[in-house]
């Protein structure tokens, strides 16, 4: 009796994987996914600040030009940090067509600079782009760098 129940049972979850199975619509292969023909291309990808006052101008700027053979769209780009505040061309630049991205940084902050700004657009050599910002803002109070003199011999007068 227990193994006519196992076997009945057995039959049972046999008969309902293949019902569950049949019902699965079939797979269809995924679309192809369309690759842009834009490009981007950078005159410079780092600016570097170099020693700079607190407070003084963080601005600058990152021209680019589309290289590609299609309209290049950027649809975001984003500042490593809230100090860092890119901004960029909404509308598409057309093929051969150049413009940029301007980028302040808060200079009220003192001590190095080394932020990123990742570009998402639609060039196909490169959808998420990193540009970079460098330098340093130097603290007013501590005045102008100390003139550092040699260690000599005392003289013993």
């Amino acid at each position: 009796m227990k193994k006519a129940i196992f076997t009945f049972g057995l039959m049972l979850m046999a008969t309902l994987a293949i019902n569950i199975n049949a019902q699965a619509p079939a797979s269809s292969p995924a679309p192809a996914v369309k690759t842009s023909k834009a490009k981007m291309e950078f005159e410079k990808e780092v600016h570097d600040y170099g020693k700079i006052e607190q407070n003084a101008n963080g601005e600058c700027e990152f021209v680019f030009t589309n290289t590609g053979t299609e309209p290049l769209i950027i649809t975001k780009a984003k500042g490593s940090c809230g100090c860092t505040v890119p901004v960029w061309p909404k509308e598409p630049i057309a093929p051969g067509a150049s413009s940029s991205i301007k980028v302040k940084y808060a200079t009220n902050r003192i001590g190095l600079i080394n932020k990123t700004v990742t570009i998402t657009s639609n060039a196909s050599n490169a959808p998420n782009k990193v540009i970079r910002i460098k330098g340093e803002v130097l603290n007013p109070a501590a005045g102008a760098t100390p003139e550092v003199k040699p260690a000599g011999p005392v003289s013993g007068h």
